[in-house]
């Protein structure tokens, strides 16, 4: 049928011009203004109302002309790149209707909290589905013609250099992407001095001075005389609190924090100027390196995470490290590289990853196993060095810490799903709740406030009411309750999920994204921490980070579903060109979406931070692999 389109002159016209209307009804209908559809529709969103939603987004007023140009462009688009590219690949025809549903469903719940916008009537369906095949038709042919583009492409760099580019990123990439890095990130350093405290840090260094109630509060101590917890990682809490305790020894709160923030300052620009070092070892044209060198520079996320004290930018430091040590592990396979310096590396990064998230032992269980189905030579010493890390960590948090009267965190950190569907089930369903299951709930989540401490967006005020006291039986209980009410309304436990994690699929949806603000926990503890009196140029790097993510093209860099996007569609291309093996460099990015879907907060920016800091690095690894940059030599350099 494509083939006799493709070489009938009309059918083909025909055919792209109907193309370009439904990819222009798709990128220009806003359902929310059409009253007709959803006057009728009852909404209870658990968020805002749909009338609030409306007002901020304004009336519908899209003109004939700017429809006539939008669709003109698409029908331009389509004309040059929809019958020239090859046959698509299956990996690519699953994304765009992954891509197509997400917009779709995130459009609908980031509006009204629920599916009501696709399934609230007849019509309103009918019209999504329009919708999706105008999405459909877009990601189709804007993917394989970005993968076309990346096979025929050489990436070969013009005979002609200029001076200061070849100094910069061929002869010194290292020395100076570390200068135009502190450079760049200078102001945020002045401006932030000593460092940006969010709550989680504020309470860690309480903690440590056992000034802290709020975790105690969480779970049932060993000991009320050792004040730290396991409910972050406790690695990350003695650094920071030690730190901090230094600088009040010395005379100054200000300079222990001061000292935290440097030190992490410095290993994220060494960390970048070594990914930039790197892409020269892999011969990545310059163009790409200047690329990924702006974006480290100028992308407001870096230089902000490099000054938040939060255990998020260590991790994220330590993981992006991971994927080249994974790179090449799979790029060097069956030859004997694993020697003493290697193995050491590999066993301290695992282990150190393990110990600045709770969440990070999943990371290196779900990632680093695959190089044992791969790697047939060396798989007794991959084995070995696997084996280190995970030991280790299980020492230290069923042995190490229990010993020294570390408490554990709570169990109820990774129970935000079960506790997200239970709630909206209640606020949802209340009359169909039975007294003996409101005990039950009761014991476990305080079920008298559980219905309106819902957020759909975010767990905590759900959980922070976990009863720490709750018995393996009653959480037992618990789950037969929650399992029953499943089946009573499927739904519900699907909407509350998708609720709380779909801004991590949905490009358009911006929450919790930069920290900045002053935090008064320490100061109201009687520990002096403060900001300097730079407050305007502090105003303006905030003001620029807030800017950012509406600028376009380039303010997509801070989505988190972009981000995710680029993920998956780097996944796909390795599986179009058949580079099945460095599919195991995507597994740590797996892992951590996986974390985020049952995290307590929907696109909470910091947990992406192991992959959307990633971008630069892993498309480049890419390139190189599908273009045979990485082709193995005889001997490791």
């Amino acid at each position: 049928m494509m083939k006799k389109i493709k070489n009938n002159n009309i059918l083909k016209n025909i055919f792209l011009i109907l193309m370009a209307i439904l990819t222009t009804l798709s990128f220009t209908l806003n359902i929310y203004n059409l009253d007709n559809l959803i006057k009728n529709i009852s909404f209870t969103s658990t968020s805002t109302s749909i009338e609030s939603n409306l007002s901020i987004y304004g009336p519908f007023k899209v003109g004939t002309l700017f429809l006539l140009i939008i669709g003109l462009f698409f029908y331009k688009y389509y004309q040059k790149y929809y019958f020239q590219n090859k046959k698509s690949h299956y990996a690519f025809d699953i994304l765009s209707i992954l891509f197509s549903l997400f917009m779709i469903i995130g459009y609908s719940y980031n509006l009204v909290g629920s599916a009501k916008l696709i399934f609230g009537s007849i019509p309103l369906f009918l019209l999504n589905i329009i919708i999706f095949i105008g999405y459909f038709i877009f990601f189709k042919a804007t993917l394989n013609y970005i993968s076309d583009f990346i096979s025929n492409h050489e990436f070969k760099e013009k005979e002609k250099k200029n001076k200061i580019i070849d100094y910069i990123f061929n002869k010194h990439p290292f020395k100076s992407t570390v200068l135009i890095l502190l450079i760049c990130y200078l102001p945020y350093i002045i401006a932030f001095y000593p460092g940006i405290l969010s709550p989680d840090p504020s309470n860690q260094i309480k903690q440590f001075f056992n000034l802290d109630k709020q975790y105690k509060e969480y779970v049932v101590m060993i000991d009320e005389n050792v004040p730290i917890t396991n409910h972050h990682p406790v690695t990350h809490t003695l650094i920071l609190g030690g730190l901090t305790f230094l600088g009040k020894t010395l005379g100054s709160v200000n300079v222990g924090i001061f000292m935290y923030s440097l030190l992490q300052t410095a290993l994220l620009i060494s960390l970048l100027a070594y990914t930039i070092y790197y892409m020269k070892k892999l011969d990545t044209p310059i163009s790409l390196r200047i690329i990924s060198l702006l974006i480290y520079a100028l992308v407001p996320i870096y230089p902000l995470y490099s000054m938040s004290t939060l255990k998020d930018t260590i991790f994220a430091i330590l993981v992006i490290f991971y994927y080249l040590k994974l790179y090449e592990c799979i790029k060097y396979k069956n030859l004997d590289r694993y020697h003493l310096k290697e193995a050491l590396i590999l066993i301290f990064l695992m282990i150190a990853i393990t110990l600045f998230r709770n969440n990070g032992i999943y990371l290196i269980i779900m990632s680093f196993p695959f190089l044992l189905l791969i790697d047939k030579k060396n798989r007794l010493k991959l084995l070995g060095i696997f084996l280190i890390p995970v030991l280790f960590y299980y020492s230290f948090t069923n042995i190490l810490l229990p010993t020294l009267k570390v408490t554990p965190g709570s169990v109820r950190e990774a129970l935000s799903i079960p506790f997200q569907q239970t709630a909206r089930y209640v606020k949802t369903y209340p009359s169909e709740v039975t007294e003996e299951e409101k005990k039950v709930i009761d014991k476990v989540l305080t079920y008298d406030t559980l219905a309106a401490r819902y957020k759909p967006e975010i767990s905590d005020p759900v959980k922070n009411e976990f009863n720490k006291y709750a018995t393996k039986e009653d959480l037992n209980n618990y789950f037969k309750v929650w399992f029953k009410d499943f089946f009573k309304h499927p739904g519900v436990y699907l909407e509350a999920t998708i609720n709380n994690t779909y801004g991590y699929f949905y490009p358009d949806h911006k929450k919790w994204y930069v920290y900045y603000n002053y935090d008064k926990r320490l100061k109201e503890a009687g520990l002096d921490y403060h900001y300097n009196s730079l407050k305007d140029m502090r105003n303006v790097l905030s003001g620029y980070a807030n800017v950012f993510p509406y600028l376009p093209v380039i303010g997509s860099l801070v989505s988190i579903g972009f981000a995710t996007w680029i993920m998956m569609y780097l996944f796909a291309l390795l599986l179009k060109f058949k580079k099945y093996d460095y599919l195991i460099m995507f597994t740590p990015v797996i892992s951590l979406i996986l974390v985020c879907i049952a995290s307590p907060v929907n696109t909470y920016f910091r947990y992406t931070l192991g992959y959307t800091m990633a971008i630069p690095l892993l498309f480049v690894l890419t390139i190189a692999v599908i273009k045979n940059k990485d082709k193995r030599k005889k001997e490791v350099k």
